[in-house]
């Protein structure tokens, strides 16, 4: 596959990313606002997951319906999403129709409509989504475990709570959104069919006037971790823990991505075999890795029965320090392969391929093409695994577990 990068920084703050990728006639957009979470007022967690909704409720004299009809007469397939550091507008749409997209998502920045009449509707599905996680106690532990493991408000619920959604007002919120929708830090990112020097044209036209002030974001504050049990009668446990590793932009970054897939890579993985196969402990088992800017950690799940629960945790307790000892060179190639035929997959979709070299710039400051990373991975041996493993291992967990009873805990300190 053939990849060109092309870069551009305005003097506004914002910065047009793009890959162009031959023999592809769709193209992906992605707009990164640095409007996230942790953005949010501390008494109106939720503002930007309802924000990025209302923002879809009409632009640049278009209603609801008017902006939806032009969006889906375009082919435009879109939806927005809320981060820890960011607000994403995500379009993905064939590649002569970008320059028409993008003037409508230009609308959508700078001039949504955020009219009261929709503000109550925005915030309703926000709602629903929130109710919702009752229904996905998987999803709902995992959440909450990361609020307790990074610090305050980096790893917020996105959803905010009943009482914070409760005391949004449309005249707060547009308030809000005056001071977080910014050109300044924000990345554009296009992949697939497109001209540069036309896209980048457009984005100036579009976009290059544009003036705000950056968003401000408060001081964090220490992470609450410890162990938490929420009590739900229910016939299911939901086991979550998570423990410190590098960080995206880290020298061992490869090696720490490949160590959670020797883990949880597939239905050969360390945890899958250990904990589902030979005992019949889980129905799921896995461990992932994810990054902020300046935090990361491994993140595990399992979920079971209650009486299963307390050994479960035990044995993915030690899996989990067990690798270090014994990860083998068999166990890095599968990994490898692995992971090197994600990014095949993934560099085949636009849309994904817009998410990463967003996510690249953040993190990094540069673009990583798809040999890049082949390479790199290729390049971590069996010693930087154990190394990174040594120095970054399984303890200190942050621990968090839905279900009817309490768990003995004491082989997190063993």
């Amino acid at each position: 596959m053939s990849q060109v990068f092309h870069t551009e920084e305005f003097a506004n703050g914002l910065t047009l990313v793009a890959e162009h990728i031959a023999d592809v006639s769709s193209s992906a957009i992605t707009i990164s606002l640095p409007a996230g979470v942790r953005f949010d007022p501390e008494d109106r967690a939720g503002s930007a997951a309802v924000l990025a909704e209302w923002c879809f409720r009409g632009a640049g004299g278009r209603d609801t319906r008017g902006l939806n009809d032009a969006l889906d007469a375009l082919g435009c397939q879109h939806h927005e999403s809320v981060s820890s550091r960011h607000m994403v507008f995500l379009s993905t749409q064939l590649g002569r129709n970008l320059p028409a997209v993008l003037e409508i998502l230009a609308d959508v920045l700078r001039r949504p409509t955020l009219d009261d009449k929709t503000f109550a509707p925005s915030r309703d599905l926000i709602r629903q989504d929130l109710d919702a996680l009752e229904d996905e106690p998987a999803k709902k532990a995992l959440m909450q475990l990361r609020e307790k493991f990074y610090p305050e408000p980096l790893g917020q619920g996105i959803y905010g709570s009943q009482e914070s959604l409760a005391a949004l007002s449309p005249e707060g919120l547009r308030d809000h959104a005056a001071t977080c929708m910014s050109p300044a830090g924000a990345i554009i990112s296009v992949t697939g069919d497109f001209d540069w020097d036309r896209l980048r044209g457009l984005v100036g036209e579009h976009l290059g006037d544009w003036s705000a002030d950056a968003p401000l974001a408060g001081e964090t504050r220490p992470p609450a971790r410890g162990v938490t049990h929420i009590t739900k009668d229910s016939a299911q446990a939901h086991i979550t823990l998570a423990h410190a590793t590098v960080t995206v932009s880290h020298d061992q970054y490869y090696a720490a991505h490949l160590a959670a897939t020797v883990l949880s890579g597939g239905m050969s993985s360390r945890l899958f075999t250990e904990v589902r196969e030979k005992r019949g402990l889980v129905y799921h088992v896995s461990t992932s890795y994810h990054s902020l800017k300046d935090h990361a950690g491994m993140f595990t799940y399992a979920g079971t029965v209650p009486p299963k629960a307390q050994e479960t945790l035990e044995v993915t307790v030690g899996e989990l320090r067990r690798v270090v000892e014994d990860v083998t060179e068999a166990e890095l190639a599968k990994a490898k392969t692995q992971l090197k035929s994600s990014l095949v997959m993934r560099g085949e979709s636009t849309a994904a391929r817009a998410g990463a070299i967003s996510s690249d710039w953040y993190h990094l400051g540069r673009l990583r093409s798809l040999t890049e990373i082949s390479r790199a991975v290729d390049a971590v041996s069996l010693d930087d695994v154990k190394a990174h493993l040594q120095q970054w291992p399984a303890r200190d967990f942050v621990m968090l577990v839905i279900g009817p009873e309490p768990l003995d805990t004491s082989c997190l300190n063993a």
